[in-house]
């Protein structure tokens, strides 16, 4: 209803995970940049985690449209699956047919599709969404799957994405061969202010919008404070909120406006616990960080608090600027070595031709 009002060309706001509206926060890119390099090393688990509505599945299904047609890749949503009906769903959604099938067989005919693909030069892709649902039997079927191997390289490569509850499930004592096998592990953080911002304009402007700001800096705020930078609680809210300014024939949005929808939207949608700034204060960083103490598990105190996060900042974002440059090295690297290969077969064939 309010895409004509506002000159858009599709809805900027929808609740239905879509890639093309992917937006790379600091956080998602991170996990973004985790799962390439996992791609890349063609072996192990990545395990991407955060809460409800933190964009996990986004960040598959961008994945999904980046990667290239030598991987073959399938995307499962679980329940509460046991092994027997892993390995089922898993077989179906590479077009196996399982029908009357005992486990075995199935196992089997898993197998020598996997095999079928090596010899294509391709490789097989799980990604495995809502993982937390899975009984710890079932990811060790998981972990069984990443046996069926040739030449020391595994023929199926599976992602996890699943909210908090799956990484006390990982950390299970009975699960140490599964966590041996993960490559890298990232949790998904609610956005900043800034990203908040940052995220509704992207949304709007790759919807067409091409005018001046729509929002104050306090209706961002309010935003921000009522969703908790979660992105699906934007997403509700910015929904309602311009339907609210198309009804009311509003050219921009102050912080009344916001207010206005959220007092509507609070009894049927969400309304958090807490402000961002009571979480704030709760963690005792609210006035003087820098004053704070930490007293270590081994009994050590560590004062200036503000200093060693600071350090503990530029020391992440050097691993993503490294982990990033890693990852396209390796691209360059594969590609390179797939044209070589293209050239050798051409020229084995053209020796072919002229021998016969």
């Amino acid at each position: 209803m309010y895409e004509s009002y506002y000159g858009l060309n599709s809805k900027p706001f929808q609740l239905t995970p879509d890639p093309e509206f992917f937006f790379a926060s600091k956080w998602h890119k991170r996990a973004m940049s985790y799962l390439q390099y996992g791609l890349s090393q063609a072996e192990g688990f990545i395990v991407i985690t955060g809460g409800i509505g933190t964009g996990k599945t986004t960040v598959a299904n961008s994945l999904l449209e980046e990667i290239e047609d030598d991987i073959a890749a399938a995307q499962i949503v679980t329940p509460k699956l046991s092994p027997d009906e892993l390995v089922k769903m898993v077989a179906s959604k590479f077009d196996i047919p399982t029908e009357g099938r005992s486990k075995a067989d199935i196992l089997k005919a898993l197998e020598i599709f996997l095999y079928d693909l090596n010899k294509a030069g391709r490789r097989a892709l799980l990604l495995v969404d809502e993982a937390q649902n899975l009984p710890l039997e079932t990811i060790e079927e998981l972990r069984m799957l990443s046996n069926f191997q040739l030449n020391g390289k595994p023929l199926i490569q599976s992602f996890l994405l699943g909210q908090e509850e799956l990484q006390p499930i990982l950390r299970a004592p009975n699960m140490e061969q599964f966590r041996q096998r993960i490559v890298a592990s990232c949790h998904l953080a609610p956005l900043s202010i800034e990203e908040c911002k940052e995220y509704i304009e992207y949304r709007l402007h790759h919807a067409g919008w091409n005018g001046s700001q729509l929002f104050s800096e306090e209706a961002f705020e309010r935003i921000h404070m009522f969703s908790r930078g979660i992105p699906r609680k934007i997403n509700t809210l910015m929904d309602r909120v311009m339907l609210y300014g198309f009804l009311e024939e509003l050219e921009n949005f102050d912080a009344d406006a916001v207010n206005e929808v959220i007092e509507e939207v609070k009894a049927e949608m969400f309304e958090p616990d807490k402000t961002g700034a009571e979480v704030t204060e709760h963690m005792g960083f609210a006035d003087h960080p820098e004053s704070q103490t930490i007293m270590t598990p081994k009994g050590n105190v560590i004062r200036d608090t503000r200093y060693y996060l600071d350090m503990l900042a530029e020391l992440v974002d050097a691993l993503d600027d490294a982990i990033s440059q890693k990852v396209k090295m390796t691209q360059y690297v594969d590609k390179l070595m797939k044209k070589k290969f293209k050239t050798y077969v051409r020229l084995k064939s053209d020796d072919k031709k002229d021998t016969n």
